[in-house]
């Protein structure tokens, strides 16, 4: 019997090619040319003021939890569903966690419960775009505004997905961004910091550079790089920044291909999920969803327990 595993990552097509080439060019840290043009690539398809690559999405978190200068004490809200990364990077800093309920149909943060968990402590609001499908962004960033709270999106699971138009990722003072290998866009491990408010920008260029303003010697801007800020070493090897170039060449195809597959699992599934109270995802009409994963929510343990028997014994 053949093993289906929870994930397979795709090779669609220059990826070995560009590794060689890297390779080639002598330069295999970080910012090198790979990281450049991944950088450029984000900048332009998405909008946004800067991308930076990170080691992961994890450390693009913390990257953001220090540039909002979380301090001990200070409150953070997240939601009560996500993954340990949303919450770690700004626990680390001395944060408390102020967890939000999940809206039962998109599984995102219930906007609605929003406002009343605000209190004089509050440094930043922390949406999860779960699955890929957008959370209501209107009205959290209206209640951001008009508190002067800071907004991270936590957009792991959602690059390219929209709300209303407008790309996720797009709408904070900062976004984070997974190319872990579960994810559509993968080289292995890594993520990006994508940076809305240009406020942002040079402290964020320091912080991944260990605290130095190496970014501004390169480029010409002083005669010598320091030390001048905290800050701890972000930057992803130029070897995975050529995997990772390849498959944003391959955008349209990968992104065609996981549509086509959520497409069947929930034609194939509907009928069965109905007649055994499973919901299947929910995606509102003004959200264009990412084609990250296709869950199911079941309708009690036991039946989850029953299920995942089933798909053990049948190599799944």
């Amino acid at each position: 019997m053949d093993y289906l595993p929870f994930n397979r990552p795709c090779f669609e097509g220059n990826e070995q090619t560009y590794i060689a080439q890297a390779i080639a060019n002598g330069h295999i840290s970080g910012d090198g040319a790979f990281s450049k043009k991944c950088h450029a690539f984000l900048e332009h398809e998405l909008g946004v003021a800067r991308a930076l690559l990170t080691t992961s999405c994890t450390h693009a978190l913390e990257m953001a939890a220090h540039l909002l200068d979380i301090q001990p004490g200070d409150e953070v809200i997240v939601p009560s569903f996500t993954f340990v990364s949303t919450v770690n990077a700004f626990v680390l800093r001395g944060a408390r966690p102020v967890f939000i309920d999940v809206r039962p149909d998109t599984l995102n943060l219930d906007e609605a419960q929003l406002e009343q968990l605000l209190t004089p402590r509050t440094r930043a609001i922390v949406p999860v775009h779960y699955a890929g499908v957008g959370c209501e962004m209107d009205a959290i960033m209206e209640i951001a505004r008009r508190h002067h709270i800071p907004v991270v999106e936590d957009n792991a699971h959602g690059l390219f997905g929209k709300y209303r138009g407008k790309y996720l990722g797009t709408f904070g003072a900062l976004a984070t961004q997974s190319f872990h290998e579960t994810k559509n866009f993968t080289c292995g491990e890594g993520g990006a910091l994508l940076i809305n408010d240009t406020r942002y920008v040079e402290r964020a260029e320091i912080l991944r550079e260990k605290g130095t303003n190496r970014s501004r010697f390169f480029r010409g801007q002083v005669d010598k790089y320091t030390w001048v800020d905290i800050g701890s070493s972000y930057l992803p090897s130029d070897l995975l920044a050529a995997f990772l170039l390849a498959q944003f060449e391959q955008r349209a195809n990968i992104q065609s291909k996981r549509q086509a597959l959520w497409q069947l699992y929930r034609s194939l599934l509907a009928e069965w999920a109905e007649q055994n109270l499973v919901r299947l995802p929910v995606i509102p009409p003004h959200c264009e969803q990412a084609y990250h994963m296709f869950y199911l929510l079941m309708p009690d343990l036991a039946t989850r327990t029953r299920l995942l028997a089933h798909l053990k014994e049948r190599g799944i």
